[in-house]
């Protein structure tokens, strides 16, 4: 029985793939701020390793100028992805609810996203592909959610309508 269950235990483990996963020495040169800025707001975010290891995006949201949101985002190959595929992503937020988006194509105006509340702890988010709605500047779009067969870009956006500082420390991010 002890061997069933770690063959079951590494053969998931095979089948999970790193999209990144953070410690000190990590090169994050990729990953990239898009504050509200683009369309004139003064919202502030930045995205650095904490001293532990960890992503750190944080900044100000500031609803001045029509603004209201902070993202960062990281492009990388396309990895394959089924209909049942999940992204996993251990992380510790600041209490506030913030946006996971995927795009299959880095050049598509319109993402995929789903909101996740935080609870303040370090916890492990699972998000189900199949449940990313697609959207364009805040607004559903009339299509269905996600179903295609990869992925090449990610996003942790914040925009909760109201002015306020925030913190989100990034461990891992996976795909399942």
């Amino acid at each position: 029985m002890k061997y069933l269950l770690a063959t079951l235990v590494f053969m998931t483990l095979m089948t999970s793939k790193i999209i990144f996963d953070f410690n000190k020495d990590s090169n994050i040169k990729e990953w990239r701020i898009v504050n509200d800025g683009v369309m004139g707001g003064l919202s502030v975010g930045s995205f650095t390793l904490s001293p532990n290891g960890h992503g750190l995006f944080m900044g100000e949201i500031s609803l001045e100028n029509n603004g209201g949101f902070s993202s960062v985002r990281y492009r990388f190959e396309k990895l394959q992805v089924t209909e049942d595929s999940n992204i996993t992503i251990k992380l510790k937020g600041d209490g506030k609810n913030y946006q996971f988006r995927v795009k299959d194509d880095s050049s598509n105006y319109y993402s995929y996203i789903v909101t996740f509340p935080t609870s303040g702890e370090w916890e492990e988010i699972k998000i189900s592909l199949k449940d990313m709605y697609p959207s364009f500047r805040g607004r559903k779009l009339d299509m269905p959610n996600f179903s295609k067969n990869s992925i090449e870009e990610i996003v942790f956006l914040i925009g909760n309508k109201r002015t306020e500082n925030f913190t989100l420390l990034i461990d891992k991010i996976a795909l399942d």
